[in-house]
């Protein structure tokens, strides 16, 4: 999908990213704890689903969208999806080197790489912080034509 379709993409409700990111949180602290590469494969496939084909499209947007959001109040606050795919990509890209990592051998690189990915999860999940919205805002800021 290109970066002109993204950006026509709506806003989203803020607690759908919310409600992922504590799922990814989950996920990715069991990986870290049981070091199954094929559950960091399901997460990786989320990320790429998020961030390359869309949000709409990612299972936690569809679980947050059918179960979720009707037992909630309307949203208050929207926020724009091309942030959001950014950092979905970011976590991709964590997610693909923790799973090289693991699937070579190199534990160590598997624990990092989803370490990371899981401390930027958590701040978003627990404090609304999303270290890869913030990067997408500060890459634009410094290169405003991508």
């Amino acid at each position: 999908m290109s970066e002109k379709t993204a950006t026509r993409e709506q806003p989203v409700d803020v607690r759908g990213p919310r409600f992922a990111a504590w799922v990814t949180t989950v996920v990715l602290a069991v990986v870290l704890l049981t070091q199954w590469w094929w559950l960091l494969a399901a997460q990786l496939l989320i990320f790429a689903i998020g961030g390359f084909v869309g949000l709409r499209y990612s299972p936690y947007s569809w679980v947050f969208r059918t179960l979720v959001a009707p037992r909630l109040s309307p949203p208050t606050e929207r926020e724009p999806t091309p942030p959001l795919r950014f950092a979905q990509s970011v976590g991709f890209v964590f997610a693909a080197v923790g799973l090289a990592g693991f699937l070579t051998g190199l534990n160590w690189l598997g624990l990092v790489a989803t370490a990371l990915a899981l401390i930027a999860a958590l701040l978003n999940a627990a404090f609304g912080f999303c270290l890869g919205c913030r990067m997408y805002l500060l890459l634009h800021r410094i290169s405003p034509s991508h």
